[in-house]
Order: structure tokens, then sequence, then C-alpha cells
């Protein structure tokens, strides 16, 4: 990832369904997510939405880039219109070495 990239934690809540949408955007996935604390395991902040380049679906835990180059790296389009990626789904997570 760039400098100023970030990626997060979170949980997918949802689908969305545009039979109008940017140019871009066709054929592309896109998903609701709401961020989840790794420690507390609880949501926090606002709920978004993510292209989804990994076939999650509701119910998934997965990593998402957002704001920056990551996230137009992993569309592999840099012109691309987007903030937010899902790119990868999360089976498991160590935080000093316990399966949390």
């Amino acid at each position: 990832m760039s400098k100023g990239d970030v990626m997060i934690y979170a949980k997918v809540i949802g689908n969305i369904v545009a039979t109008r949408k940017e140019e871009k955007y066709k054929g592309k996935k896109i998903l609701m997510i709401q961020p989840i604390d790794l420690v507390t395991k609880k949501p926090y902040g606002k709920s978004f939405e993510a292209i989804d380049v990994t076939q999650a679906g509701t119910g998934d835990y997965v990593l998402v880039t957002v704001q920056g180059h990551s996230s137009r790296a992993a569309l592999q389009d840099m012109k691309m219109p987007i903030d937010a990626v899902i790119v990868a789904i999360v089976d498991k997570i160590y935080l000093d070495e316990k399966d949390i």
C-alpha cells in the first residue's frame, strides 16, 4: 500500500443492486460493509459501500482497502473512481499469537 492508504477489518452486511451506475462499475459487485473492532469484535463507525473482488457475501468478515492507490490497484484500473475495495475474506486473525 502507498503512504496514506488504509486497510480495515469489516463485516459484509448487505448487497447493493443498481440498474444505473457509473460505466466503470458495470459488471462489478458492490457490497455494504460495517467496520468491526478487532479486539471487541463490535461494530464501529458508519457502514459504507465497497467493490468486491473476492466473491464475499453477506455475513463474511473481510479486509477492505480504503482511501487511495491500493483500492484502484486492486481493480487494476488506476482511473477507477473508487475509495473502497474488498480484497480478502478473513478466515482467522491472530493478535499477539492469540487466535481471536
